[in-house]
């Protein structure tokens, strides 16, 4: 008789982790805004079950990720510079909060695992590694939120990041704007360790906002040459 463990292996993935799939696809840029999604590409790319994918289509389209179309399937929903406009006003004031708060509640662990990340960032702006730098960046925001303790704040967060405008593919982190976040993290940080949650909320606030004011530069260049 087979264990659990090869029952449960047997199962394929849980439409949480092909929902994951399918995300990582689309921040990857092997999924774009528009794009369809087939269904039984998906199943054989991920191993999972007619239902499993149906029901990760779900939670993407939760997310604001994915679009259902009935009769017609999922496809890979797009935002418009004003929607993104929006979601980082939103990022602004609940990160800088999220910022302030781990200022004064962080642990001394998560201080030095924060520094930890900084450090490991401004190598790979100093190596030209931007994918690297992409994610080392989630994780640094991820440990700033998790370390404030306001678990609702991470979760609308994540929420707001979702629906990722298509500009921010492949180019986001590159050149000057790698640059200037590094430059964004070592303000931020400096003011946490310095105990100044006002100036950490500060900081970060105009961090995001700096992220934003760059796509927006960026979608006008697309606009103009198009």
């Amino acid at each position: 008789m087979e264990d659990a463990v090869e029952a449960l292996a047997r199962k394929g993935p849980s439409s949480a982790e092909i929902a994951d799939w399918i995300r990582a696809q689309i921040r990857s840029n092997r999924f774009v805004p528009g794009q369809r999604l087939v269904e039984v590409d998906i199943i054989r790319q991920t191993g999972g079950s007619r239902f499993k994918v149906r029901e990760a289509y779900q939670r993407l389209a939760a997310d604001g990720l994915v679009e259902i179309e009935e009769f017609r399937g999922a496809k890979v929903r797009g935002a418009s510079m004003d929607e993104v406009r929006q979601l980082y006003r939103a990022r602004a004031a609940l990160e800088g909060l999220c910022a302030a708060d781990f200022t004064e509640r962080a642990s001394q662990a998560d201080r030095e695992h924060l520094q930890e990340i900084a450090a490991a960032m401004e190598e790979c702006v100093e190596n030209e590694r931007p994918e690297e730098f992409g994610r080392l960046n989630a994780e640094w925001h991820q440990l700033l939120m998790r370390g404030a303790g306001n678990l609702v704040i991470e979760q609308v967060v994540k929420r707001l990041n979702t629906p990722v405008h298509h500009l921010l593919f492949g180019t986001f982190y590159r050149g000057e704007r790698l640059r200037e976040a590094a430059r964004d993290h070592r303000a931020i940080l400096a003011a946490i360790m310095a105990n100044d949650p006002a100036e950490a909320e500060r900081a970060m606030r105009e961090h995001v906002e700096n992220g934003l004011s760059f796509l927006r530069e960026l979608d006008e260049a697309v606009h103009f040459h198009t």
